[in-house]
């Protein structure tokens, strides 16, 4: 026997599954990590509630002036206008082609298809206040669907776009954008992190 107690020859310790969301604490990062083990709408809604704290953290303690800066040129991004853009991806994905709401689109037009990030007019504070506000009614949406199986209607296509599908697409989404995100971040003031 060895001091741990397990007999020579004997299998190792299989470790089970852990089931939990742990909430970080380091530096003010309070995201709760996705968990180990769960249904798939567990998965999915965790990882993109990981990815909307994520991005919310790489806006936090930047002075308001500062979010419009467009700091990593020649790219026209900054952090107010992702903001402003995620706002009206959470709109136009969950509200309008999927729960089939007759809302207007924010920061668009097909005239100026770009305005999200080129009319960083407004206070940032607000266009955060925006955001939230957005992802909040997409919870309660995802919250009501009885299952991912449940579908909207595409507006490109005309097809059904199941909730699955938009939940997939969201999460791409802000993944692409928290890594624009953490470059800006970092030439405004150095901060980095995950």
């Amino acid at each position: 026997m060895t001091e741990s107690g397990v007999q020579a020859g004997d299998p190792p310790a299989v470790p089970q599954p852990v089931h939990y969301a742990q909430t970080w604490a380091a530096d003010g990062d309070t995201r709760r990590r996705p968990p180990l083990v769960g249904d798939e709408r567990e998965i999915l809604t965790s990882y993109l509630e990981w990815h909307r704290a994520t991005f919310e953290l790489k806006c936090s303690g930047v002075p308001a002036d500062r979010l419009s800066e467009r700091s990593v040129p020649p790219s026209g991004l900054s952090l107010h206008g992702l903001i402003r853009h995620l706002a009206g991806v959470e709109r136009w994905w969950f509200h309008i082609q999927f729960a089939g709401e007759a809302a207007p689109m924010l920061h668009y037009s097909d005239e100026d298809p770009d305005q999200d990030f080129g009319d960083l007019s407004g206070d940032p504070a607000q266009a955060l206040a925006l955001w939230r506000e957005q992802c909040e009614h997409s919870r309660r949406i995802v919250a009501a669907a009885p299952s991912l199986d449940v579908t909207g209607t595409h507006a490109a296509s005309g097809a059904p776009v199941s909730l699955r599908r938009v939940l997939v697409h969201l999460i791409a989404e802000y993944a692409q954008h928290n890594g624009h995100a953490d470059l800006l971040r970092e030439r405004i003031d150095g901060a980095t992190g995950n």
